[in-house]
């Protein structure tokens, strides 16, 4: 417990009941959660298996890990149940599955699959249509709302629309026997509801639970851990009502309200001290959330040093604000022998990092951006790795669906129904069930044939992978399906260009990677799924500026951050100027603010180019309620006037400086 400060030790202590710790950013809350599980196994007596963490990303969920390892030891570690929202119900579910009446080997479809499935049960193939009736539908199950009530609620076209597929989508999901992500928390709130003994069983389980970032579960989420946690109300909630900013994604602030309501022996304890920020920052962050109504009162301070005044810089246009951002930046890392990993550029909008991607190349910075797609999430490579997948296992159901119907060869929505509903009364994959007695005599002759031919076709494809090397299997795979025309009948010529070379770029690699390493087909693939998962952690040790919208930066802390685009219409976003989503976007402000340690330097445009014509904008109000006291403007009507020569002077050594470096 040593360097902890009262409010954390009492935080971790506390075994009284319900606790809701409301830990300010950069308050220290996940050694909060760590040491906590420590308390409760090494000081309290409570078994290993017996605590469950629950985080949201599996990045904070391995954290969380390594550092109860750290405190305990790995074999302990190991022991707990750390894991995401969705990690536990999955493990639910695969226990529990025969009472929701799914065989224990369901699939788990992820989008791309979901998106097929909902695009024919609404006939829609337009892909802005199909996002967001997808959306919808994802919104309407994690607020818990059946397809029944959805029927009577929809309001307008989208969401008639979205009602209308939401009972067929569902219906083909359970005759697959998939869930799609939404299930993996809405069927064990079902399961929990409709069988008190099975939640009764988990309960026993699952005897303390300590959950991260409340401020972020939405309803689903919140009726399970109500639902775990039983009478008992054994639990510790962390989380920030000034960080809640995924409204959007179906979040619900409201279950930090109904927290005190539906527990009336909750404690809530402050996590008020920042030991991320300088006085300065912080100031501005409180300055600007103090113009929100607040659920729980809390200010946070700091014992850092005052710091560098915070600044705001007027920019002319685009251009000129990523100019300036990137020399800037060089010119402070240059001065201050940093490293360029310090550094962070943030922005409201992923279409904002286009100009500053630009700037960064030119001047042969490197950087990081965040949230781009990895290769092996495109939609050709998953269609083309759902044969491989298929090919090494013909039990994986989400790759036989993507398969059969990718490219369509009349293989229909209505056979495919049968095929789920009659393997999930056999307990059998798809593939195992097409050949069987039983299936053939639920479906016409015409229906089986085209079914036939594919798993025909599979098996003899199967004996090649598994002995012939890739570059002999391959092509002849990619003839046999002929995707490439698939390609050239369903997109534009140009798009089509750019993913069928993107497949001949993944079958060079495999065919490259099967000779270098001596591997058939078959093993190739198995090691495709860690090779995208490794794609995607190597980020972290690289030493480069990261580029990131605000949503992703939230948990994450920077030496140096340039927050840019800060006008009215970006941020506050410009559909979202009202006053019930208006805090949400000062939030947004409020992370973006806190995400900085040692320097701030906001940037907004007083004209911003969009096509070919100036468009004027205006500061956001945002910069505005941060004060004026630790604020220094540059550029533009608020602009403290300096001294022109030393100005000059400056700019022409920091100019001298970079190109002597270069």
């Amino acid at each position: 417990m040593s360097g902890l400060n009262p409010q954390q030790r009492e935080a971790i202590r506390y075994l009284d009941g319900p606790l809701l710790v409301l830990a300010g950013a950069g308050s220290g809350k996940t050694r909060v959660i760590t040491q906590k599980i420590a308390y409760l196994v090494q000081d309290c007596g409570f078994q290993p298996r017996n605590v469950a963490a629950i985080t949201f990303t599996n990045k904070a969920a391995k954290e969380m890990q390594e550092r109860v390892g750290k405190l305990l030891s790995p074999a302990i570690a190991g022991e707990l149940q750390i894991s995401t929202f969705h990690s536990l119900g999955v493990r639910i579910l695969r226990e529990e599955a025969r009472a929701l009446g799914y065989k224990p080997r369901f699939s788990i479809f992820d989008s791309a699959d979901c998106a097929g499935i909902i695009g024919e049960a609404a006939k829609t193939v337009d892909k802005a249509t199909l996002r967001i009736v997808q959306s919808i539908i994802s919104n309407w199950k994690n607020a818990l709302v059946t397809p029944e009530v959805a029927l009577h609620r929809a309001r307008d076209e989208h969401e008639k629309l979205a009602a209308h597929a939401f009972l067929t989508y569902e219906a083909t999901l359970k005759a697959y026997q998939a869930v799609d992500f939404d299930d993996l928390i809405g069927l064990p709130v079902k399961l929990f509801s409709e069988l008190p003994e099975i939640a009764d069983k988990w309960q026993n389980r699952l005897r303390y639970l300590l959950v991260d970032e409340y401020q972020d579960t939405n309803a689903c989420q919140y009726q399970l851990l109500k639902l775990l946690t039983g009478v008992r109300a054994q639990f510790t909630a962390v989380g920030d009502d000034d960080q809640a900013i995924y409204g959007w994604r179906g979040a619900d602030i409201d279950n930090l309200k109904k927290l005190p309501a539906e527990f009336p022996a909750l404690k809530v304890i402050k996590l008020e001290q920042n030991y991320r920020s300088t006085v300065r920052i912080l100031k501005a962050a409180n300055a600007v959330i103090a113009h929100n109504e607040k659920l729980f009162d809390k200010k946070l301070w700091s014992e850092l040093g005052h710091g560098e005044q915070v600044s705001v810089t007027a920019c002319r246009d685009n251009d000129a604000e990523a100019e300036g951002v990137v020399m800037k930046l060089q010119a402070h890392r240059f001065q201050n022998r940093g490293k360029f990993s310090d550094y962070a550029i943030l922005y409201r909008s992923n279409h904002q990092a286009r100009i500053f991607e630009e700037y960064l190349r030119d001047h042969r910075v490197p950087y990081l951006l965040s949230g781009g797609k990895s290769f092996f999430d495109k939609a050709e490579i998953k269609d083309i790795t759902a044969y491989l997948r298929l090919l090494t296992n013909e039990d994986d159901d989400p790759a036989f669906i993507r398969a059969a119907t990718t490219p369509k060869r009349g293989i229909g929505a209505a056979t495919l129904q049968v095929l789920g509903t009659y393997a999930g009364e056999r307990h059998i994959s798809l593939f195992q069930a097409a050949f069987e007695e039983g299936f053939a005599q639920r479906v016409q002759p015409r229906q089986l044939e085209p079914l036939l031919e594919f798993c025909q076709f599979i098996n003899r494809t199967q004996e090649r992978a598994a002995r012939e090397p890739a570059h002999q299997v391959l092509p002849d795979l990619l003839k046999a399906i002929d995707y490439e025309t698939f390609l050239y009948d369903h997109e534009e010529e140009r798009t089509a260009q750019t993913r069928w070379a993107n497949v001949g770029q993944f079958a060079e690699w495999l065919n490259m990677k099967g000779e270098l390493d001596g591997k058939t087909l078959v093993e190739l693939t198995q090691s495709i799924a860690l090779i995208n998962m490794l794609d995607k952690q190597n980020d972290e040790e690289v030493d480069a500026v990261q580029l990131s919208t605000l949503h992703a930066a939230k948990g994450l802390e920077y030496h140096h951050v340039f927050l840019v685009g800060i006008e009215e219409g970006i941020l506050p976003h410009r559909e979202s100027t009202e006053p019930s989503k208006i805090e949400e976007e000062r939030r947004l402000m409020y992370v973006g603010i806190t995400r900085a340690r040692q320097s701030l330097a906001i940037s907004w445009c007083e004209r911003r180019k969009q096509a070919r014509e100036f468009i004027p904008c205006e500061p956001s109000r945002f910069i505005d309620e941060m004060g004026r006291d630790d604020v220094r403007f540059l550029g533009g009507k608020d602009a403290v006037p300096a001294d022109k020569a030393t100005g000059s002077a400056r700019l022409d050594a920091l100019k001298a400086m970079l190109a002597n470096k270069r």
